[in-house]
């Protein structure tokens, strides 16, 4: 038997006994299951009129709303690959975009036009469709999620697997716990893998999504409160907003309704997770170490008690950590980490090439070591790393010890140019909306929690936010910055002296 295209699973729900119940909802507007299917239909038929046909990519650069569900599943209806990008691209920075996927549409808020590409408007007047006109078709790859990488250069980012519902997205919804005919919340920009992959599932699996248009820490526990959320996704970054609220606001809601919170996309501070944890309790928190282009880790949050900052223990066959040259590491030891060769096979980039070694065995760039239980722990992004006087120096550890200072709301923490030792650590802060930070007193406070030769050497305190909604940072954009700034003289850093360097 054939596996359902994505298309007909929507149809499924929409005329099944379910069908006037909400399937998206934003604010205070939603749409049924049977609404949803209507007008991603209607989209269809007009993605089929301006030539869109089997395999080809339909570009959505659409901020977090209805339209943006509507207008992707109508991509799979048309026999397309839904092709996410961001709604804040820089026009340069789509153009750049447009040349590497090459869509046969572009569905944005306006229909703006832009050059070698066919411009829809989200709110274009549907019209009725016969649906029998509709093919029954599903694209060879689902996805196509664009990236700018650590590099910052754009690529995409194609998954090889096809939109149906195959045993591979049926075994995904499993793991991630989907609340098939319950509520779930995955609060961060779709135009990122982690929202429209979950969205995406919720969807699939009947799950009634409720999205934000914009995160906001209180907002979110209300919206959890008032629409008894009962899965939710979020980054760390969130997380540590949400902790940050003061306890009495944190009080006011009612969370009772959550069975799962999983968090991923980016290094949770030990001291954060333990806060959740102590919070709401260690059977309802989870972590996943994955990437856009393959899957990874689980691990609940009663295993992380047992294995205190671990991401989840590896198969016999799968995650490996190595060293340069190519050998396995020792328990405890730091190397890279590489995914089993059939990782590769998963995905496939438009504007880069995939980093493999002699064995095909695919990096992503990330550093970790295995304990003798082979679970996995994380350091840092190998790009990341900063050598101080032969020293390696893993900036997540020291980033999770300043977000832990009051008032701090984010921190990045970057190498700059030593004459004696040949890095610095720089450390940029961004404080919490009217916290007035003392970098004397949060200097001293790191210098309890970490060695000397990992404390900061200078601070930067700035109110440009640092992360994005997903928690990601471009860390090299900032240190080049930074480098720019030194090289004309431009003071922007608060140096603290060392006796021990």
């Amino acid at each position: 038997m054939t596996d359902p295209t994505l298309g007909a699973v929507l149809k499924a729900h929409a005329t099944g006994p379910h069908a006037d119940g909400i399937a998206v909802r934003y604010g205070d507007v939603g749409v049924t299951w049977r609404e949803l299917s209507q007008r991603s239909d209607a989209q269809a038929a007009e993605l089929r009129n301006e030539g869109v046909r089997a395999d080809d990519f339909v570009g959505i650069a659409l901020p977090n709303c209805i339209a943006h569900h509507e207008w992707s599943l109508a991509a799979w209806k048309a026999g397309a690959t839904p092709c996410i990008l961001s709604a804040r691209l820089h026009p340069a920075e789509l153009a750049d975009f447009i040349a590497l996927a090459k869509p046969r549409v572009l569905v944005r808020p306006a229909d703006t036009p832009l050059d070698g590409v066919a411009v829809l408007a989200a709110d274009i007047p549907l019209r009725r469709v016969d649906t029998a006109h509709l093919p029954d078709f599903a694209a060879r790859n689902w996805k196509a999620i664009a990236s700018g990488g650590s590099s910052g250069r754009p690529k995409l980012i194609v998954d090889h697997g096809p939109a149906r519902l195959t045993p591979k997205v049926r075994a995904l919804i499993d793991l991630a716990g989907m609340p098939t005919g319950g509520v779930m919340m995955s609060p961060g920009p779709l135009h990122h893998n982690a929202g429209f992959l979950f969205c995406s599932l919720g969807i699939v699996s009947r799950t009634t999504v409720v999205g934000m248009e914009r995160f906001d820490a209180e907002r979110c526990l209300a919206l959890i409160d008032q629409h008894k959320i009962e899965w939710l996704f979020l980054v760390p970054t969130m997380m540590h907003r949400i902790w940050c609220l003061p306890e009495a606001i944190r009080r006011r809601y009612d969370l009772s309704s959550l069975k799962r919170v999983l968090h991923m996309a980016a290094a949770c501070p030990a001291w954060l997770k333990r806060a959740w944890i102590d919070w709401l309790g260690a059977e309802r928190i989870f972590e996943g170490y994955a990437a856009t282009e393959v899957p990874g880790t689980l691990i609940t949050g009663t295993e992380w008690l047992r294995k205190p900052g671990s991401v989840g223990r590896v198969q016999a066959d799968g995650i490996t950590v190595r060293h340069a040259d190519g050998q396995l590491c020792a328990p405890g030891e730091i190397g890279e980490i590489f995914f089993p060769p059939a990782a590769a096979e998963r995905f496939h980039y438009i504007g880069a090439q995939p980093r493999l070694d002699s064995e095909r065995r695919l990096s992503l760039g990330d550093m970790g070591y295995l304990d003798a239980d082979s679970y996995l722990f994380l350091a840092d992004r190998r790009t990341d790393l900063i050598i101080r006087g032969g020293a390696n120096i893993y900036p997540a550890e020291i980033e999770a010890a300043l977000v832990e200072y009051p008032g701090v709301a984010s921190a990045v923490v970057i190498g700059l140019p030593c004459d004696e030792f040949g890095h610095r650590i720089h450390a940029l802060v961004e404080p919490l909306s009217e916290a007035r930070i003392n970098t004397e007193e949060l200097d001293a406070f790191i210098r309890r929690r970490l060695a000397s030769y990992k404390c900061p050497e200078s601070y930067e305190l700035t109110t440009l936010p640092l992360r994005d909604e997903s928690g990601k940072v471009r860390r090299g954009a900032l240190r080049e910055e930074r480098l720019r700034w030194l090289q004309e003289g431009i003071p922007f850093a608060r140096q603290v002296p060392r006796d021990i360097c």
